[in-house]
């Protein structure tokens, strides 16, 4: 028996099939549609998404040799924050999903934060007024397009994050799929009380979200299954569907960080760092989320502080659409390796503002730095080290605001094969950072919650024994050259910071 794991992302779906030690088996992968209508929107076609989802099902499945019987389990991993209203009973969308970078919303938060709200927000869900997150997103759709607020009024519209998207259609769509969530997930919208593990009724009033047209509630590995899949589905079978995770949250648990003070960095699109801090959330003061980083059957919920970056690989991928630097992403590596050093040259990615610790919509995109003598080497050095930079930034706040100092990093995801990245990264933080054997930990953590839930692996222990690293990258940095760069790495956000202001 294996388990499936779909890892619905911000550019691509794919399934993977896991064994019993946590190895991958197959896995196959689809790309899907950006839509940007206007600077600053980011749009996905949700129907696209569901295409590719059992395309990407049907095609791993082919590879592995394994049949739909053979799955133990299904478990769901997704891009958070992504927003999708859709009818109950066609399963077409109103609108577009609107994607966790997206910015149309910076004058709901501006109004609700005027009223004094913020802090309203903050308290009850550990998250700042900001358009990165769903509830924001959900009030734009009822507010903007025809019908909607009617519909959800009706109880016709239903709103869910792609994982509810996803498992809807999975267990019959309008044939009477489940309306669900995690907590994970649902501790991403700006709609939930971290402490009741519920939709909060005052935040509903304030955004004017009707409670109808919102998921149940449920853990992230549940033994009393989401549902099973529709037979006549992309399996072809009745399947469980026991886990759901949001991504980051399912890259701690495919990291093994089950004990308060263990931390990972999932270099993706964007870039995210979570620590857990048990099973009381830490509130910060320092521009982190405090969010939920899983809950497992009917134990007590365990907390994570985060922080959020929003453009890493990404800005790799704006270097090779945009300015045509290269024909693929892992040749950046190439030209980095080019030169010595960045040449002076900064790159603060701030495409869509800065998320933590800065939290300014405003900020955009600059380069500083530059000279006659920068190369393309130098620019594409660059790009690297903002994802370090900016992943420092974050882990001086999170060791603040939790007192726990960093011993080593776990990470994972995409970025990590770029040896040059992970090597600057170690030199500037002045701790080892960790590369496992399985870098794919999203869909790793995936498997693991739909795999507690139905009994396939026993435990946390369990768990804990698949994990193996497979390079750590040591320190070598001299710290007065660390206190430099970094400096004039602050000196650079400086600049970037309320740019789009005036």
């Amino acid at each position: 028996m294996y388990i499936g794991a779909l890892d619905q992302g911000t550019t691509s779906t794919r399934f993977m099939v896991f064994d019993r030690q946590g190895r991958e088996i197959a896995r196959h992968q689809l790309e899907h549609r950006q839509i940007y209508p206007r600077p600053g929107w980011v749009e996905h076609d949700p129907l696209e998404i569901w295409a590719r989802t059992q395309e990407a099902i049907q095609g791993a499945l082919a590879k592995a040799g394994v049949r739909p019987g053979e799955l133990a389990a299904l478990g769901i991993t997704n891009q958070r924050e992504t927003t999708v209203v859709w009818n109950k009973n066609t399963g077409e969308p109103y609108h577009n999903a609107i994607v966790w970078q997206d910015t149309r919303t910076d004058a709901i938060c501006e109004a609700l934060k005027a009223e004094g709200l913020e802090e309203v927000f903050r308290k009850k869900t550990g998250l700042p007024l900001s358009t990165y997150f769903s509830g924001p997103k959900l009030k734009w759709i009822l507010d903007h397009v025809p019908g909607v607020r009617e519909a959800a009024e009706r109880g016709d519209a239903l709103f869910g994050t792609v994982d509810t998207w996803l498992i809807w259609w999975l267990t019959g769509g309008p044939k009477g799929g489940r309306h669900v969530t995690d907590v994970t997930n649902a501790s991403r919208t700006l709609l939930m009380n971290l402490k009741t593990l519920d939709w909060d009724e005052e935040l509903l009033a304030l955004l004017g979200i009707p409670r109808a047209m919102l998921p149940e509630i449920r853990p992230s590995s549940d033994p009393n299954l989401y549902g099973t899949t529709d037979p006549d589905g992309p399996l072809g079978r009745a399947v469980p569907v026991a886990g759901a995770l949001g991504d980051q949250q399912a890259a701690l648990v495919g990291q093994a960080c089950f004990l308060p003070g263990e931390a990972k960095n999932t270099y993706g699109t964007g870039c995210f760092l979570l620590l857990n801090t048990g099973e009381t959330p830490v509130e910060s003061t320092r521009g982190l989320l405090t969010t939920v980083a899983y809950r497992f059957g009917e134990a007590p919920a365990v907390y994570a502080l985060e922080g959020s970056i929003a453009i890493a690989g990404a800005l790799v991928q704006w270097l090779r659409d945009n300015l045509d630097f290269f024909d693929f992403s892992h040749h950046i590596e190439d030209y980095a390796r080019t030169v010595e050093d960045s040449g002076g040259v900064y790159i603060v990615p701030a495409f869509s503002g800065l998320f933590a610790p800065y939290w300014d919509p405003y900020a955009r995109g600059t380069i500083v730095g530059l000279t006659r003598y920068a190369t393309k080497g130098h620019l594409c050095r660059a790009a690297l080290e903002s994802v370090a930079y900016q992943t420092k930034d974050v882990l001086l706040a999170m060791e603040e605001d939790a007192g726990l100092p960093l011993s080593l990093l776990k990470v994972d995801g995409g970025m990590v094969k770029n040896e040059l990245l992970m090597q600057f990264q170690a030199d500037l933080l002045g701790v080892p950072v960790v590369r496992p054997q399985v870098t794919e930990t999203t869909a790793l953590g995936a498997a693991y919650a739909a795999g507690l839930a139905v009994g396939y692996w026993k435990d946390l222990e369990e768990l804990k024994g698949n994990w193996r690293a497979e390079r750590t990258f040591t320190p070598g940095m001299a710290e007065e050259e660390r206190a430099r760069l970094y400096a004039g790495w602050k000196r650079a956000v400086e600049r970037s910071l309320g740019w789009a202001r005036g």
